[in-house]
């Protein structure tokens, strides 16, 4: 199921596990019934312990929606939790030592933030999806200089046959420029993450995507 859904999936989402919400399992049940693709949880302080157990309710819901679920960094919680997907930075282990522990069906999904790393990630036969950014600066990512759209621009015209994904301050009022400049999918967190109506932002966000073809 993992490639086929991957070539098909449009809409992805980061989100930390929501413990000061207390309604993770609602969350995730909202997003995935509409239109969110893949999610990862994506919350860098918490011990292996407590990460496994938040994975068990992002893994259940995946399995009820027929999703596809990331593991940010850690290809032995991947491992261990089951997951879809792991997600590696350009600072985490390289995608060819992931590939050993995770095994061959584990898609890996490496974060570019240039036109150079984008295309060694797309020319990376360990890889098997790519995100460029951020394409606006980000709190998720402090620190961190935004790209802007022209490296989007020239990643779509380059045209690279595995998927990616633009990433960093994608939301409702910035999402038609990033399909102008020729994304077809992207990664989003404070868009849903702070909605107060997660369902219906991830409807409207998935329909725009769908109909960008």
């Amino acid at each position: 199921m993992s490639k086929p859904a991957l070539a098909a999936a449009r809409l992805y989402l980061c989100t930390d596990s929501r413990r000061e919400r207390g309604d993770l399992a609602d969350f995730l049940d909202a997003v995935l019934a509409n239109g969110v693709d893949i999610v990862q949880l994506r919350e860098k302080n918490l011990e292996a312990a407590d990460e496994l157990a938040a994975l068990e309710v992002f893994a259940d819901a995946c399995r009820r929606h027929g999703r596809l679920l990331a593991v940010n960094d850690r290809a032995d919680l991947a491992v261990a939790a089951g997951a879809d997907v792991l997600h590696l930075g350009q600072r985490d282990l390289a995608p060819a030592t992931a590939r050993r522990i995770v095994g061959p069906d584990v898609l890996i999904g490496l974060s570019s933030h240039s036109s150079e790393q984008a295309r060694a990630a797309a020319a990376a036969a360990e890889v098997d999806y790519f995100c460029l950014g951020p394409i606006w600066s980000t709190p998720t990512k402090p620190g961190r200089p935004h790209t802007g759209l022209a490296p989007v621009a020239g990643l779509a015209a380059e045209g690279p046959a595995k998927p990616w994904f633009g990433i960093g301050g994608i939301d409702e009022a910035t999402l038609d420029e990033v399909l102008e400049a020729g994304a077809r999918r992207v990664v989003v967190v404070r868009v849903l993450t702070e909605a107060a109506d997660p369902a219906a932002v991830a409807a409207r966000l998935a329909a725009r995507l769908a109909a960008t073809g």
